[in-house]
Formats: structure tokens, sequence, C-alpha cells
């Protein structure tokens, strides 16, 4: 069984007549993963990116997080003209991924509890969007290569259906997106955290960086 191109669905999606009047909810994790994104997307549709990640407990880094992302906007917005990137912040609420962790906290990376943080991240990115009368909805997630980007745009699709906005798929790794999101991060001179976010995620990168 082949597996689907989700950067080819979306570069389809994109080219339709019309494409570039319509408005995307972009859910954004960090700075360096929007950069690739944002930076191949500014002049094809209309953005606004929603910083939402309550996997984010501690609120010094959440709030670091959102300067950079917010800086990076501010940045391409500038030097693209007819660039017209908007923020959205959404709210910082730890305690709603914590409660979905339950029972998960030894889940590795990639595991059951990232797909329940996946769900929780998109199922409000979607609601956002709805309420603010986007065409779409879809997440700079996939861009990592720790992430997979067939579960998240199977949860994306999932949401779709219970929210009713159309999901874009994507899978911005493709064609060197991540390589390139590496450039743009040391251009914009971004804060370039080394794990995803959650406390899980940074307990098992302290143990990678005790191991090499």
């Amino acid at each position: 069984m082949n597996k689907e191109n989700f950067q080819k669905l979306m570069e389809e999606e994109l080219s339709k007549e019309g494409a570039a009047d319509k408005k995307l909810m972009l859910h954004a994790c960090c700075a360096p993963c929007s950069s690739h994104v944002l930076d191949s997307l500014h002049d094809r549709i209309d953005i606004t990116v929603l910083y939402y990640n309550p996997n984010i407990v501690d609120s010094m880094e959440y709030k670091k997080r959102e300067a950079e992302l917010k800086r990076l906007i501010e940045q391409i917005n500038k030097e693209y003209p007819g660039a017209n990137i908007k923020f959205a912040a959404g709210n910082f609420e730890p305690e709603r991924f914590l409660e979905i962790s339950k029972g998960l906290e030894k889940e590795p990376e990639g595991g059951a509890r990232c797909e329940k943080c996946f769900y929780l991240r998109l199922k409000e990115t979607a609601r956002v969007a709805l309420e603010n009368q986007a065409d779409y909805f879809t997440t700079t997630l996939t861009i990592s290569p720790l992430k997979n980007a067939e579960l998240l745009n199977r949860i994306g699709r999932e949401v779709e259906k219970e929210v009713g906005i159309k999901f874009l798929p994507s899978d911005f790794k493709k064609k060197e997106g991540y390589k390139h999101s590496v450039e743009l991060s040391a251009k914009y001179g971004l804060y370039r955290q080394n794990y995803c976010g959650c406390p899980f995620s940074k307990a098992e990168s302290l143990i990678r960086e005790k191991k090499s």
C-alpha cells in the first residue's frame, strides 16, 4: 500500500483558483519550525499563526517561544512587503496537557501521550479557525523529523470531521523543508530549543545529552 504524499496534496489544494484569498489558521509550536512554513506559504494564502501549546508547562519557556515566534513573523512581514501574516495568542493552560497525560507519563516521545497532545492542539486550532471564519487549519509540527506526519494528518482529518472546518494536509519536512528551517533559524538568530516542550520530552533530552 502506497503512503499518501501529504505535501503533494497540500500543493494541489493551494494551486486551486482563488487559494490566495483563502484563510489558513496555522498552529505553530515554535519559531524555528514555523520559519520554513511561513517563508514558503506567505504569498500563497492568508495566514494567521496560532500559538497554542499547553504541553509547555514552564511559563518562562512558553513566553520565550511565543516572543520568538512574534519576532519571526515581524521579520518575514518586513522582508516581504506583500506578506501580511497575523499572530493569535492561545491561552496558557498547562493543566489541560497534564490532565490528558495522566497514566502516560512514562510513554516514550512519539507514543500515546504525544498522540493525545497532537489531538488537543489541533482540536483547539480548528475551534479558533472556525471562530475566525478561516477556510483551513493545519500545523507546523509536520516539519520535524521526529514527528509522525501520517499520524498528524490522520488526527487533522478526524478533527476536520468533528469541528466542521477543512484540514490542510502537509508534510513540511519534504523537499528539504527541515534543512531550510535550520538555515532560516540561523539567518534570523532564532532561539532553538532541544526538546519538544513538555516536561517529559525535556527529561528525555537531558538523558540523551548525558549519554552523548
